[in-house]
């Protein structure tokens, strides 16, 4: 129980850090993101298993549902930037141009 909490953890923080730190294309951050919410997925789907619970919950399809919603919404607006400015570069991206 304590290595599977852990390696969860350690799973979140590395999705957390990759976010951070590697911000230079669109793609990367929304692979980072998507990480992030496929370890919350897996972490909630065994916290029943993990607390010996035999009850369903149905909180992990609600958060599968959201991430692939989050996954096709980010890759339209990667196509759209990409096409309006040329480039899925993150610095390229400035809310005060027109």
């Amino acid at each position: 129980m304590i290595s599977t909490m852990l390696m969860l953890c350690i799973a979140f923080t590395v999705g957390l850090l990759g976010l951070i730190m590697h911000r230079t294309h669109f793609l990367s951050a929304l692979l980072c993101l998507e990480g992030v919410m496929l370890t919350l997925f897996i972490g909630i789907s065994a916290w029943p298993g993990l607390l010996h619970g035999a009850n369903v919950v149905p909180l992990p399809m609600f958060l599968l549902t959201f991430s692939a919603c989050e996954a096709s919404t980010g890759l339209a607006l990667m196509i759209a930037t990409s096409r309006t400015h040329g480039t899925d570069h993150l610095k390229a991206l400035n809310l005060l141009q027109c």
